[in-house]
Parts: structure tokens; sequence; C-alpha cells
């Protein structure tokens, strides 16, 4: 399929220079986490999806009081602590639970209408000392360029009523208004939280837990070994951020009481499709081999792949290269390459077999060979 709005949100020296690469230092068992200087009690709404659960852990080993707030719907893991947890619903406004609670820091992870932003507000502005909204650099108006700032125009919500989209309104035209709706939201946030607001804009989120194995695809394409088709000429820049590296950056954006815009991406360095999957080969070994398909024959059979954009694509060329110069010097910083390709892969070896056998994202095997064939006679 071509590669769309939709599928952006929704989902030479080749092995030395990826070797040399600081991101593929060898995995060293974590350093232990020092306790805060100040402990804080934090509120975070939602907590047991992707991202929310590394902001726990790392909190808690902070020394922190966590409280999480959402629909109970999802399993929440085994806490290495104690965790208060209240229940209610967003979607329909019902936010009792939160009433008449004070905490230092409110962190928003699942938010993507504006009146979820709103609605919080009302209860918690004058109840919260420091709000984190976790956005995307999808609110970005023009995101075809290179060098994406924090402070570039945001995309135009074109609808009638912004505080009347639900989600159903959103899913059925999220290549629309995915990005737009998350803008104005960040602008609610704003409104309602004041000077205390900070906006935290990622691009594509991975590792253990991520769901929508757009990542997952490559190592786990290239563990299974043969023939692998790399799309573009392997220098498109690709960005990723672990999942945990951004958890637990934003603990220390609260402890920090840090506010402002930044954009989350990673990693400190130009990191490109060939460096990417090599990178991924580092780690599972075996007989892989690569080759690369133009991307101008992958848009002609409608064909994208995950976590690729071509450099030179139209709309979204600069989504693999956008600045994230003011989020480094605010303190995020980035596992090596090879410490999340090796744990994203035990987490993913971990789940039943049938969820192994379905990836959400990237090709089958046979689409996989079937464009490889036809590109091999085309070149020929």
């Amino acid at each position: 399929m071509r590669t769309s709005r939709r599928d952006l949100f929704k989902l030479g020296a080749l092995a030395a220079a990826s070797a040399a690469l600081p991101s593929l230092a060898a995995t060293a068992a974590p350093a232990p986490v020092a306790k805060a200087a100040r402990p804080l009690k934090i509120l975070i709404l939602g907590g047991t999806g992707f991202t929310g659960p590394f902001q726990v852990q790392y909190a808690l080993a902070r020394g922190h009081q966590v409280t999480l707030f959402n629909r109970g719907k999802s399993p929440s893991p085994e806490w290495p602590g104690e965790v208060e947890q209240l229940h209610g619903d967003r979607n329909t406004g019902d936010l009792q639970a939160l009433e008449g609670r004070k905490w230092d820091v409110c962190i928003d992870n699942p938010t993507t209408l504006p009146f979820w932003v709103r609605d919080a507000g009302q209860v918690l502005k004058d109840n919260v000392g420091h709000y984190l909204f976790i956005s995307t650099i999808s609110v970005y108006a023009d995101g075809s360029k290179a060098g994406i700032t924090e402070d570039a125009p945001l995309a135009a919500y074109k609808g009638a009523d912004a505080m009347a989209e639900t989600r159903e309104s959103l899913m059925a035209d999220i290549a629309n208004l995915y990005g737009p709706l998350k803008a104005l939201s960040e602008a609610e946030a704003r409104r309602q939280f004041g000077p205390r607001t900070t906006i935290v804009r990622p691009g594509y989120i991975v590792g253990p837990r991520d769901g929508t194995d757009r990542f997952t695809y490559w190592p786990h394409r290239i563990a299974q070994g043969g023939e692998v088709l790399v799309p573009g000429d392997g220098r498109d820049p690709v960005q990723i951020i672990d999942g945990r590296d951004l958890g637990e950056w934003m603990i220390r954006l609260a402890e920090a009481g840090t506010t402002g815009t930044f954009n989350a991406c990673g990693p400190d360095y130009a990191l490109g499709m060939d460096a990417m999957v090599h990178g991924c080969h580092a780690v599972t070994g075996g007989p892989a081999t690569f080759t690369h398909v133009p991307a101008d024959f992958l848009e002609a059979q409608e064909v994208g792949l995950p976590i690729w954009v071509s450099r030179t694509h139209a709309t979204y060329g600069g989504y693999g290269a956008v600045d994230n110069s003011r989020a480094i010097a605010a303190g995020l910083t980035f596992r090596p390459l090879a410490t999340t390709v090796q744990d994203l892969l035990a987490w993913f070896r971990s789940l039943p077999a049938e969820r192994q056998a379905k990836l959400e994202a990237g090709l089958s095997r046979e689409r996989e060979a079937e464009l490889l064939k036809a590109w091999k006679a085309r070149a020929a």
C-alpha cells in the first residue's frame, strides 16, 4: 500500500559502519536507579499501555508516589511497589475519582481529543503543579523537510467543532484529524495549565511492549534470515525512541519541573536505513542478506514498509530527521540500539505463538519475494 498518513500514525562498509555506531555498543546490565532528591506525588492518566508502565516503574524506583487513572480495561503489570489505582472514563466525562485530590505532577499519556484535556483541566488545573502532555510530531503542518523544530507551524483543524470530535469520528478520518486534533489538544493543555505545561512530541516509539510491530518487523524479519528487502538506497534517515527512554525522561522532566515543548525523537546521531538493518543483524546474527529496492518502484507497487520514509517523500520526507536538539539539551538520553533490539526480541518471543505468527506491520514473506523478483526482472 502507499505510504500514507494512516500508515505513519497507526502503525558500502555497511556492517563495519553500523558496528561502529554508538547505538550498537554491547548491551550492559542497567545501572541502579538513584532516588530522586525530592519525592513527588505523580498522577498518570493511562499508565497501563505502552510507555506508561515504564513511567510507573521508573517513578517507583526514584521514590515517588504513583496514582493511575484509567478505565481499568487493560491488565496492570505487577508493580515493584505500591501504586494507587483510580477508575473513570474520559470518553464519558467520568472524572469523579480525581475530584478533591492534589498531586505535584500529572502525566497525560493517551489523549488524542481536545475535550479530554479540557475536562481533565477543569478538575485538575488547581490541583496539580505541573502537567506533562504526550503529543506527536504529526502535529506539524509540513513534514516534508528535514530539521523540523518545535517552533514550526502546526497542522490546522478544518472540521466544524474540535470539542465535538470523538474516538469514532477520529478513527473514521484519522488521516486528516490525528495531527490537527493533537495540536488542538496541546493548545487546550496550555489554556488549562498555562506556563506549568510540558509538551513532548515523539516520533516512532519502539521496544518491548510495542503492539504495533512497526519496528519489531525489522529485527524479527532479519532474524528469520534469507534475502531481506530494504526500501530505498539505504541512506534514508530513521528516527526511533525506545519507550523506556521516553518514559523515564518524562519522570526526570517532572522532577526538574521542566516546561516547554520538545521533539522526543532519537537517536542523538544520524541513523540511516542501512545502519538500522545492519544494526539489527549485528544482534540477531544468521545468514541474512539485504537487497535495496528503490522508493519509486515501491511507490508504483503501492507498497510501504514500517518505520521507513523516503527522504524525498513530498509529504513526510522530513519525518526521519526531526530536530531533537532541544530535548537532548533537556536531558533526553538513548539506550544503544543493540539493547533495544535484544530486549524487544526477548519480549516478542515471550508472546503466544499465534501472536508471533501474525505481525501487525510489514510484508509477508510471500509478498516480499514477489517484490524482489519483480524488481530484479525490471533491473535486469
